[in-house]
Order: C-alpha cells, then structure tokens, then sequence
C-alpha cells in the first residue's frame, strides 16, 4: 500500500472494562464509516491506567492473547474491513504480564504482537510492578494498511528504537500511550513536558524518514490528567494532524511513497556510521 488513512482514537477510561471496550468499539466504527484504514488505541484501551499505583488487585484485569477482548476485535476488523491496532494487559502465565500490542488485520487475523520493551518505574508510573520487559523484540508488520512499526509509549523517548524499528522497514512508528500532568506538576510543568513529548517524537521521524502516529488517553485518574493531543507526523516532523484534550476519532492521509524521496533529501540510513557505534551497547563510557 502506497498510502493509508489513519485513525486516531482518544477518550477517557474508567475502572469498568465493558464501558471503555463498547467505546472504544463505537470509535472504531465511527472511523471504519469515515473512510479509516487502519484505527489505532491509547495504551491499554480498556482499563484505567492503573499503573499510577500498586495494587496487586489490578493483575485480575489481565488476559491472554489470543482471548476473549481480541476476538471480540478481531470480529470487528473483520466486519468493518479495518486494520485495528489494540494495546492492552496480557496475561502470559503465572507471574508474566506484558503490555502489548495486538495487531489485527482487516480480514480477523492476527499476524503478530508486540510486548513493550521499555518498563518505566516513576512516581504515578509504577510499570515495572506489573509488566515484564518485552521478550520479542522490535516488530513491524506488513499490513493492508501499510508496514507498521508497533511501539509503546515509554518506547517513544528512546532514539535506538525508533531507529531499529526503521531499519526492519516500519513506514510509520505507532505509539499508544498514556501521559498527562501528575497532581504536583504545574502548568508550567505540562506545558514544557508535552512539548518535550512532541519533539522527541517528531525527531524520530526526521532521523528515520517515515511517519510517526502518537495516540494518548484523555481525562482525569486519581488526579493524574491525561493531555490527549495526538497526532501524526511526517518525514520531516511536520505536523500532518493534531487533536486537542477532548475525546474524539480524527483521520489523517499518510502517503508512503513520499518516503523515498525524503530519505534520498536527507540520507541518514546511507550515511551512519555503523563501524563506530559498537559503545552503544555499553550503559555507560
């Protein structure tokens, strides 16, 4: 596929998983009617963001993978001929819990998932509680919808993913995620941070040449509130689409076979130096 049509869903979650799935279906339907290609989810779609504290109770809201939620999933895409995107809390054994990405294609299958390879552990992010590192690695799919590199968020402000997943052959970098403004953070804070979040994103599509897709949660949890602003990017960080703080679906052309042209313009992948960056694998010089 040269170019796809892009969903962004953004909407708030509460602690009863059955709402938050009927949304996040009525969202999906709502872009498969407008034309959408491919409708990706904010990070675990169907619960609070439960991380912002420790609670063993929370591991009940795990599942496998395949399971009950992605049936249900994959019935939709099959019903709506849409490639859907769905990131949620994988139950993998006794003990093993991943944050995923489950990739659906148009006709109900699945090709693949993704398990988050970095595990944040902050105030109001206590990930690490919950989730194993990611065992799979990097992935991209070669989908209906174009060849989609699954990443999730944490992963978003780290260089060498980006980069790695670029290399295997992503046309866009897809993060679901879920950042806001913790309850002591000013408005200052939210402002300098979310800007931060955009850059670093739409630096990673400079420095590979392909598109990125953002999506966040909105609405307030135990007063950590979430900015939404999702967006997609282009090659060059431009800003092909951006949301505001509401819930919503918006959609967005990306053209793939502009890539091309703007890794011949600025030629990073011919021009690195993979002689000299064996340091990399070092944590620290």
């Amino acid at each position: 596929m040269t170019a796809a049509h892009v969903a962004l869903i953004q909407y708030s979650c509460s602690n009863i998983k059955s709402e938050n799935i009927e949304k996040a279906e009525w969202f999906i339907e709502k872009a498969a009617r407008d034309g959408a290609d491919v409708a990706a989810l904010p990070e675990l779609f169907n619960t609070t963001y439960f991380c912002r504290e420790i609670d063993q109770h929370f591991f009940s809201w795990a599942e496998p993978v395949p399971g009950p939620t992605t049936e249900l999933f994959c019935n939709l895409a099959k019903k709506l001929n849409i490639v859907i995107l769905l990131p949620l809390f994988e139950r993998k054994a006794a003990g093993i819990y991943f944050n995923t990405m489950v990739v659906i294609e148009r006709d109900g299958t699945i090709p693949g998932i993704y398990r988050k390879m970095h595990i944040p552990d902050d105030p109001g992010f206590y990930e690490k509680y919950y989730f194993t590192p990611g065992d799979l690695g990097f992935k991209v799919f070669d989908t209906s919808a174009g060849k989609i590199g699954t990443l999730i968020c944490w992963d978003q402000w780290f260089p060498e993913a980006a980069r790695i997943t670029a290399l295997k052959g992503a046309d866009i970098l897809v993060y679901p995620t879920a950042i806001g403004t913790l309850p002591d953070e000013s408005v200052t804070d939210k402002a300098e941070f979310s800007d931060a979040w955009r850059t670093i994103q739409r630096s990673h599509g400079i420095a590979n040449g392909c598109y990125v897709a953002s999506i966040n949660r909105v609405g307030t949890e135990g007063g950590t509130t979430f900015w939404g602003n999702s967006f997609i990017c282009g090659p060059f960080g431009q800003m092909i689409t951006e949301m505001g703080e509401e819930e919503g679906v918006q959609i967005a052309k990306v053209d793939y076979s502009t890539i091309e042209n703007h890794r011949q313009i600025w030629p990073y992948f011919r021009d690195r130096r993979i002689d000299a960056y064996k340091s990399i694998l070092k944590r620290h010089q």
